[in-house]
């Protein structure tokens, strides 16, 4: 009897436990571990966020997938002050963090085999992942000249600011993007996470009408508040944009069961209606950032991009393994930029969201 083939033979070994080596390295160093190799929160949840969820947690009943009506205000809301997004016409969707979305978002598409999946020539894995899991083909966009006259394109992937490398990508880029994928009927998904973050450079939002003009038509951006509000662990995440995308979507999402939690959806309604907290934490990151900048300069980085965002894209000029290995030995993790692409071979990526006490000392031990 022959097994049908697991859909995890699709995949890759998961990114990050290519970095177990260094991180018993790393934690072997006397004054133990210092994970700077994920961007994951490590501040409080503000309290109102907190209550809110506290206060709806007597939830019996099945949420709705489209997201409560109070949440669904707040995303149009959120996205018209954030974005720059007109709340007449827009689509929204609230996702199990936006990770789900990005992985799943080639399948509940429609994308298979015979499709084409553009990503960022250095990027976050799962743009990639997500397309194996739907069984596209993977072409990143240092490589569409060699797909020919007729590639089967359907979705475009765009970041910015961009993991890991930081970049903001100008309005005018993105507009050709948005126009490139509607000549060919693809969609373009924007992974806007870190929009919020903007320090040497204002990011743009694709539902900006300096990029996709007066109509949504095909573009769907993929927003957060793990980063902005500190959420990771409640997987709050939304999606806008196409309303007959966002559609689609939802009518999937309802028979798959892909429903964030009822005091998830209620405790994300008061942190997009949060703008001080937000402000607030964004501060730290930007207090981070400056220590650690001059550190890695001070010792002989070149930083390069990371004009937004929550990562530090940086290079000795060497193989980025040695580069991982050389900070290991201090006590540091960081994420080898080969992990994002071939491109990124001579690149690390530091993420921003240690403790101010571990930011010190990743300085003392660089300088040290």
């Amino acid at each position: 009897m022959n097994r049908p083939t697991p859909v995890s033979a699709r995949l890759p070994e998961f990114t990050w436990d290519a970095l177990d080596a260094a991180a018993a390295l790393a934690a072997a160093h006397p004054g133990g571990l210092i994970n700077l190799s994920i961007g994951t929160p490590v501040d409080p949840v503000p309290p109102s966020i907190r209550q809110a969820l506290a206060d709806a947690s007597d939830a019996p009943g099945y949420p709705l997938t489209a997201g409560s009506p109070a949440l669904r205000t707040a995303m149009a809301a959120w996205a018209a002050r954030a974005c720059g997004a007109n709340p007449e016409g827009l689509g929204v969707l609230p996702v199990v963090g936006s990770k789900e979305l990005v992985a799943w978002l080639p399948t509940l598409l429609g994308i298979g085999p015979q499709d084409v999946v553009v990503v960022p020539s250095v990027a976050y894995p799962t743009y990639e992942d997500g397309a194996r899991l739907a069984g596209a083909t993977v072409v990143r966009s240092d490589s569409l000249t060699a797909l020919g006259p007729t590639p089967r394109v359907r979705l475009v992937w765009v970041n910015s600011p961009g993991n890991p490398t930081g970049r903001v990508l100008p309005a005018a880029h993105l507009r050709k993007v948005v126009d490139w994928a509607r000549e060919r009927g693809a969609v373009v998904a924007s992974d806007e996470c870190y929009l919020p973050l903007g320090w040497e450079a204002e990011p743009v939002s694709v539902l900006s009408p300096q990029v996709c003009g007066d109509s949504y038509r095909s573009v769907l951006a993929v927003h957060s508040l793990s980063k902005r509000s500190n959420l990771a662990g409640y997987r709050a995440g939304l999606v806008a944009g196409d309303p007959v995308l966002v559609a689609e979507l939802l009518k999937v999402r309802k028979h798959a069961g892909m429903i964030m939690p009822a005091p998830v959806q209620a405790a994300m309604v008061t942190a997009l209606q949060d703008e001080r907290d937000a402000t607030e934490q964004r501060e730290r990151y930007r207090a981070r950032r400056a220590v650690l900048r001059a550190a890695f300069t001070a010792a002989g980085f070149t930083v390069e991009h990371s004009e937004a965002g929550l990562y530090l894209w940086l290079t000795r000029d060497e193989d980025c393994w040695a580069t991982v290995d050389w900070l290991a030995r201090r006590g540091i993790l960081v994420a080898a930029g080969a992990l994002y692409g071939p491109t990124g071979a001579r690149h690390v990526r530091v993420a921003l969201t240690a403790s101010d006490q571990h930011v010190a000392a990743v300085a003392d031990r660089l300088t040290g």
